[in-house]
């Protein structure tokens, strides 16, 4: 698997990885998700989140299940840990390592503030100068958050974490290679029930936005950019004020992709 498909699998974990709920008070959560692609299985991702004292972490690890483990055993891991404070996340560090039979890559970014302070690759990787690419400035480094957090939404102070205040918004991510935004827009509120949850989650349209480090040619890029059959349902935390993944679903080039929860536990 080439590192530009080891990318595209981070930023669709980071997708899945929105499972740290952040807070004054403690709680922990544990999910597990089934995806799966045209509707058949091909992939399984377990997320374990934690918060005390305004502080995060999130764990979350992903592989290929029944004939995807066949073509790629790709499996991934990934953490992510920060702050919430002043109803903004504030992560601090964040990593991934992805691995199948042929490679391993890791990265590790340091944060702060908001700000991206030092990024690392191994192996190494530095396509910065290639004149295809849509030039990533500090700029772009500033007022971000990693893949990993980029789905812990809070919900404004004294809003419902149920309806419209919890989609609206747009979320900067920076992966360590691309800097994208995701918007979502309200539609709607449904009942589920999985295991350990059952309750209300709200439904938004997403759209992928690309501001640098892409190529404009790539076709996937351009595929993302223009797709409107994305979503994602959003569950309430208890206590928290926040809203996490339950499902998303998106159309890929390879056809729909979704992702959703299997068990859904929250836990003071």
């Amino acid at each position: 698997m080439t590192g530009f498909s080891f990318r595209r699998t981070a930023l669709a974990a980071g997708a899945l990885a929105a499972l740290a709920p952040a807070g004054a008070r403690a709680e922990t959560m544990h999910a597990n998700y089934r995806v799966s692609l045209i509707g058949l299985p091909i992939g399984a991702a377990v997320a374990d989140g934690a918060v005390a004292d305004n502080h995060y972490k999130v764990d979350l690890h992903v592989r290929l299940t029944g004939l995807a483990a066949l073509v790629s055993n790709l499996r991934m891991a990934l953490a992510s840990s920060g702050a919430y404070q002043g109803g903004a996340i504030l992560p601090s560090g964040y990593a991934t390592i992805a691995s199948n039979s042929k490679e391993t890559r890791t990265l590790r970014m340091a944060m702060s503030e908001g700000t991206v302070r030092q990024v690392e690759t191994s192996p190494y990787w530095d396509d910065s100068h290639n004149p295809e690419r849509v030039q990533l400035t500090d700029a772009h480094k500033r007022d971000i958050i990693d893949p990993l957090s980029a789905f812990i939404m809070p919900v404004p102070p004294g809003a419902s974490p149920v309806g419209p205040d919890a989609c609206n918004r747009r979320v900067p991510v920076f992966d360590g290679y691309t800097r994208f935004d995701v918007t979502l827009s309200y539609v709607g509120v449904k009942q589920v029930k999985t295991n350990g949850y059952a309750g209300p989650v709200t439904i938004c349209s997403a759209r992928y936005v690309p501001i640098a480090g892409h190529k404009p040619s790539n076709k996937a890029t351009q595929f993302m950019a223009e797709n409107t059959d994305m979503s994602v349902w959003l569950a309430p935390v208890p206590n928290l004020g926040i809203v996490v993944p339950y499902r998303v679903s998106l159309m890929t080039m390879a056809g729909t992709a979704v992702i959703e929860a299997s068990e859904l536990r929250f836990s003071p």
